[in-house]
């Protein structure tokens, strides 16, 4: 008898009896993003020799040097916004490419449109989460104000939707915690997220979705977050507590008789406390090199989480942790009042195109730089403030002190062992020199009684 098939409480029943006769079949919409007819064809333009001309051309060939060149120099909207035949432009080739240093250098470039698409509907974000390059969308979602995360393809997939399709964790956690919406469903099929990395069998970004709605609130980020483990007085307490023999007895049988096997850590345990105390900024172990702009705003499953620059507008010239900032749903509320920015509000409208270029430019990079990671940021290593100092060298007066013999150990201390390979080696070498000493020798006895004969 054929025994009908459970259904998980978790999973849910799986794809149905057509569904699972096309994915055997390999004509499923659902097998892959980059299946016959997503495929961007492919039209590269005949490098010329020498660098880049054209921004576009920069973008594509990963030529920093030269984009910051036209940057320095200005650009017209109609330079940032050239597309290639499959209408992408510079920022969506270098999203697609993985090329993380022309993406940080673009941020500053005036008329740039984050939500762009090209002509099968993909933005740079969708194009990022679907590749996989994370740190890449990292910086989409934390330096470019005005990301839209529910964008919607030709076939009706948001960015969330094709990261879980083709199983990028990492993506699918930074796009829910920046607010992206897990209900989102496509318009062909009426799936959300999480039915589609059902459907193509991405059970551990199934796992990672389920795991963020388990924790939807990082309240390590806050200022009232408490690096104590809440169960430490209590195990303490018990550990300290006195106990008869009986107690003792069974707690000896009790350790001898179990068996220790691997598991995943304990929710809430002394692991997972430590996890969650050294990613935050109050750990008292680790010193981290940063802090959240808004602590009493932590990132939360679902919540629109504001750009820099959009945070760096709504509070100018002021300290973002002295404001109580909330993030929400396509607005931000502060409890202090704040005071909108004039100048920008009025670049757009009495400055000519040269003086927008060049203001919006150094606005752009003063505002975010202070706020940008090291990682990110376009400095050096060694000397992060961009100044190289000048390092003479000069030769000491004192004369160079000479080296100490070796001094022979004495008994007492330990000597490296003596290999009997090593010991019958040395005295072949030494056979060896004998030797050669007693024939050098008998040669010149022998030249010496010659001598003596004449």
């Amino acid at each position: 008898m054929a025994h009908e098939q459970e259904e998980d409480p978790h999973l849910g029943a799986g794809p149905d009896e057509d569904e699972s006769e096309l994915f055997l079949a390999g004509e499923s919409e659902s097998g892959s993003l980059l299946s016959d007819d997503s495929v961007l064809p492919v039209y590269e333009r005949e490098r010329r020799s020498g660098n880049a001309n054209t921004l576009l051309e920069a973008c594509a060939q990963n030529d920093i040097q030269t984009l910051r060149r036209l940057l320095e120099r200005g650009v017209t909207q109609e330079e940032v916004m050239e597309q290639d035949v499959n209408g992408r432009n510079g920022l969506m080739l270098a999203a697609d490419k993985g090329f993380v240093d022309i993406v940080a250098g673009l941020h500053p470039c005036p008329f740039i449109d984050i939500n762009h698409q090209d002509n099968d509907g993909n933005t740079a974000l969708m194009i990022a989460a679907q590749a996989g390059y994370v740190t890449i969308l990292n910086y989409l979602l934390n330096y470019y104000g005005g990301v839209d995360t529910e964008v919607r393809d030709s076939r009706g997939f948001t960015a969330l939707i094709k990261a879980a399709m083709q199983g990028r964790n990492d993506c699918v956690s930074s796009l829910v915690m920046a607010g992206a919406d897990l209900n989102a469903v496509d318009t062909a099929r009426g799936k959300s997220a999480k039915d589609w990395a059902l459907k193509t069998g991405r059970y551990d970004t199934l796992y990672r979705l389920r795991r963020l709605q388990l924790r939807p609130r990082a309240e390590q980020f806050c200022h009232s977050y408490v690096a104590e483990w809440p169960e430490l007085r209590g195990l303490v307490a018990k550990a300290t507590a006195p106990k008869t023999r009986g107690q003792r007895l069974t707690e000896r049988l009790r350790s001898a008789l179990t068996i220790t096997l691997p598991h995943d850590p304990r929710d809430h345990g002394v692991l997972d406390h430590m996890v969650r105390m050294t990613t935050s900024v109050h750990c008292p172990l680790v010193a981290t090199g940063c802090r959240p702009l808004c602590p009493t705003s932590p990132p939360e499953v679902g919540k629109r989480r504001l750009a820099v620059p959009e945070l760096a507008r709504q509070n100018p010239g002021t300290d973002l942790e002295g404001r109580s900032v909330r993030h929400s749903n396509g607005s931000v509320s502060s409890a202090a009042p704040s005071v909108s920015s004039a100048s920008s509000v009025s670049l757009a409208s009495c400055c000519t195109d040269a003086e927008r270029r060049s203001s919006v430019l150094s606005a752009a990079s003063s505002t975010v730089r202070s706020f940008m990671p090291r990682g990110m940021a376009h400095r050096s290593s060694v000397f992060p403030a961009g100044c190289i100092p000048q390092i003479s060298v000069t030769r000491s007066g004192e004369p160079t002190p000479k080296k100490e013999k070796k001094r022979k150990m004495s008994k007492a201390h330990l000597e490296p062992p003596l290999w009997k390979y090593k010991e019958a080696k040395e005295e072949k070498k030494k056979e060896k020199k004998k030797a050669e000493e007693m024939a050098a020798k008998e040669k010149s006895d022998k030249k010496k009684k010659k001598k003596k004969k004449k």
